[in-house]
Formats: C-alpha cells, sequence, structure tokens
C-alpha cells in the first residue's frame, strides 16, 4: 500500500512539474530587441554622409567653404578602418570609434591630441588664401607665425625665454609649412591652447569648437557636426587625436547609445569620450 501511495505521489509530482512549465506562446518566438535604428552609414566616406541626423533633429546650416563646412564635409576611411598609431602598430583599443579620418600620420610621434586640431585648422586656413592667419602661442605664451617662419625666422628657446632670429632662408612651400607645424607641435599643447584661445559656453557651441582640458597631461576633442530640434536643444559629433600620435577618429557616444554617436554638451558636466573623461567641461575657439 505505501508503495502504491509512493508511486501515485511521485506521478502527482511529475504532472504539477510539467504543467508548471513555462508555455511557449506564439508571440514569444519573435524575439523582441528594441534597438535604436543605426544612424551610421557604413558605406558613407564624409562626416555628414556617415552618421544619420536624429529623430526630431536637423543640421544646422553653415555657409559654404566655412571652417564648420569644412569639417562637416572632412572625408573619412573607410568604414571599419582601424585606429593606427604613428609607428604603424594598432592602436590598443578599437571599440570607441565609427571612422577615421584622411589626415596622415607623421613618422615622427608629434601629431598628439592638440597637434591634430591645430594641424586641421591650418590646413583649412591655407586651402583658404588665409594663410597670414595661421599662428599660435607656445606654451610659454609667445606667438609663433607661419609668415615669420616662411621669412626664415627660427626660435631660440632659453627656459621660458623665447626669441626670433632669421637663421634660415626664405620658403613658403607647403613642404616648409609642414616644418612649422611640427615645430608648433614640439612646443603647443592643450595648455597653450587653453590659454590663448576664446572661451566659449556650451549654449554659444558651434561646429569648429573644442572641449578641452588644458593640461599635462590634457586633453582636447573638436566638434566636427552639429544638429537642433524645434526646443533649440542641440547634439554634436566629436573627433579627436590622441597619444600616442595616430589616427584622427570619429567617437561614439559610449554612455548613450539611444542617440550615439551624437553629443549633449554641457558646461562644467563630466563628458566621457571614448577612453578620456573631460571631468569638468571647459569650451573653446579658434579666432
Amino acid at each position: 500500500m505505501k508503495k502504491l501511495l509512493l508511486v501515485l505521489v511521485i506521478i502527482v509530482v511529475l504532472i504539477l512539474a510539467f504543467q508548471l512549465q513555462p508555455v511557449e506562446k506564439a508571440v514569444d518566438k519573435v524575439v523582441a530587441i528594441v534597438e535604436t535604428p543605426s544612424l551610421i552609414n557604413k558605406d558613407s566616406l564624409t562626416i555628414k554622409s556617415r552618421v544619420n541626423v536624429p529623430e526630431g533633429y536637423k543640421r544646422v546650416s553653415y555657409q559654404k567653404g566655412s571652417f564648420e563646412d569644412y569639417l562637416r564635409s572632412y572625408k573619412l576611411k573607410p568604414f571599419g578602418s582601424k585606429i593606427i598609431n604613428y609607428d604603424d602598430t594598432p592602436y590598443f583599443w578599437q571599440g570607441g570609434h565609427i571612422g577615421i579620418l584622411e589626415i596622415p600620420v607623421p613618422k615622427n610621434g608629434l601629431q598628439q591630441c592638440a597637434d591634430a586640431l591645430i594641424r586641421i585648422r591650418s590646413e583649412y586656413l591655407w586651402d583658404n588664401d588665409r594663410k597670414d592667419d595661421i599662428g599660435f602661442n607656445f606654451t610659454s605664451g609667445h606667438y609663433c607665425s607661419w609668415q615669420s617662419y616662411a621669412e626664415g625666422y627660427r626660435p631660440k628657446i632659453k627656459g621660458n625665454k623665447v626669441s626670433f632670429h632669421k637663421t634660415a632662408s626664405e620658403d613658403h612651400s607647403k613642404s616648409n609649412f609642414y616644418k612649422f607645424l611640427n615645430l608648433i607641435y614640439m612646443y603647443s599643447g592643450t595648455l597653450s591652447l587653453f590659454n590663448e584661445l576664446e572661451s566659449v559656453k556650451a549654449k554659444d557651441l558651434k561646429i569648429g569648437d573644442m572641449l578641452i582640458k588644458g593640461g599635462s597631461p590634457g586633453h582636447i576633442v573638436m566638434l566636427c557636426d552639429e544638429v537642433v530640434n524645434a526646443k533649440g536643444d542641440k547634439l554634436f559629433l566629436l573627433f579627436q587625436g590622441n597619444t600616442p600620435a595616430q589616427s584622427v577618429h570619429l567617437v561614439k557616444n559610449l554612455e548613450d547609445s539611444t542617440t550615439s554617436p551624437w553629443y549633449h554638451l554641457e558646461d562644467d558636466a563630466t563628458i566621457p569620450v571614448s577612453n578620456y573623461t573631460f571631468g569638468s567641461a571647459k569650451f573653446v575657439r579658434f579666432k
């Protein structure tokens, strides 16, 4: 009798176990993963065409030929291109970018984060016949212009003292222009740019402005596209160089997948950008 009761108990337990299993409904056969539609056009080769506008936003208009238009239209390498260091080795982390800008990386290792943006600004001025506007402060505060360098003047540096002397032949060539930039890379950086350039509030930001942490080390990234919604809220795309000197790259927004790679920027905010976090956001603008 006890054996019969035991068998009955086992049967009841098995029936209950079977009944308590999850019931597979037809709707459960469709895996519903909610994702934000990708804003990336993988077959496009400019910043503007690589990234779509988020829903409810539109691109801010800028005059053709302006620095803003120049940045937005900057050429990109094919999607999936890697960040490469100046010594031709791949950067150790490839997870933070969605595009590589078509900017050569010199083998001398000098073109780091601030230097890459200095180069882009200088090449724009060169290409638009504004060569007399090319010049930057050294970290010491002394101004070094392309015009003076082209005329043969070179800095003599002793500690924090800098003087300029004509020690070279006049040379206005493009190859000499890049030698000038190498000089700027050596003696300028995030600290000199922070001290030299106009400060900008987040509400007034536009393409070409820069998010900066001045220092040694510091960091800097450039705003390269801009969208706005009906409320006046703006979002921006960012690109950066880095240390060691490497491919300039258009970054993802790793903190907000709903708008990535677009960023919302605020004064004094904590803003993670790729592998660097700005602890208190400050912004500057080229003259």
